[in-house]
């Protein structure tokens, strides 16, 4: 395994070097040799997303990755969503710190969240805990309009900014407490829930609509967590399911 303070410690000559040689290239090139920097990187974790996929086949119920998921995933630089000095780790298949104690979802969790939602193209999703936005940019790829809620102020803002500037404008960020949902755009197709808490919060279930999926972890801190999907029939009745054993940081906030 590579180890990162070594390659931290390299980063400032290997930056100062490219950074003299777009000065000789012309306007566009940086672009596009940034994003052919981390395209095998990119398809390699496409490959292992579908091989754990197979693997965990009987847990989740399901052995592939809709294939509108898998192109999202393709196409959502998640370089952009990372430190500059764990750009280098940016496509490997497991979490990263994003700072405050928050982190970046394995893209293999991120896949199968988001392909437990069966999302259509007009669909409007509410996603709670923004951190990076980087699951927010998958969804906006999949559906009409997501609404995201982050407690954390920094990491609000910061989300808010860059799915801006990467042309994400079919997502609307909110900072605040995700417990509550967000009642003016309610009633959503499909609700997420990237971060876990001891029960599934009661105005969530409210906000979705019959005939809705949610699919949130449930846990408490630093002991078993799984992954739930809920679904909402068409006569108000709630269905639960679990999917996967995970880990994810504590759903903050509460009433």
């Amino acid at each position: 395994m590579r180890n990162p303070a070594h390659l931290c410690s390299k980063l400032p000559f290997l930056a100062a070097a490219l950074a003299f040689g777009m000065h000789c290239m012309l306007p566009g090139v940086s672009a596009a040799l940034d994003d052919d920097r981390y395209a095998q990187s990119r398809e390699t974790l496409i490959k292992e997303i579908e091989a754990t996929a197979r693997s965990l086949s009987s847990l989740v119920g399901r052995d592939t990755v809709n294939h509108r998921v898998i192109e999202a995933i393709r196409k959502v630089p998640r370089h952009e969503f990372v430190s500059e000095y764990l750009r280098p780790f940016a496509y490997d298949n497991r979490p990263l710190p994003i700072g405050h104690g928050e982190t970046i979802s394995q893209p293999y969790i991120v896949a199968v969240m988001t392909d437990l939602l069966d999302l259509e193209k007009e669909h409007t999703v509410l996603e709670v805990g923004t951190g990076s936005g980087y699951q927010a940019a998958v969804l906006a790829e999949c559906v009409k309009q997501v609404y995201t809620i982050e407690i954390i102020e920094e990491l609000g803002k910061e989300a808010r900014e860059r799915l801006k500037r990467l042309g994400y404008m079919n997502v609307e960020v909110r900072i605040g407490d995700g417990h509550s949902g967000w009642k003016e755009k309610a009633p959503f197709d499909r609700i997420i829930v990237t971060a876990a808490g001891n029960h599934i919060p009661p105005p969530l279930i409210e906000q979705l609509k019959p005939g809705g999926r949610m699919v949130i972890p449930v846990g408490a801190p630093h002991a078993a967590q799984h992954l739930m999907l809920v679904e909402k029939q068409k006569d108000g009745k709630i269905k639960t399911r679990q999917v996967l054993p995970v880990a994810f940081v504590p759903l903050t906030g509460g009433y």
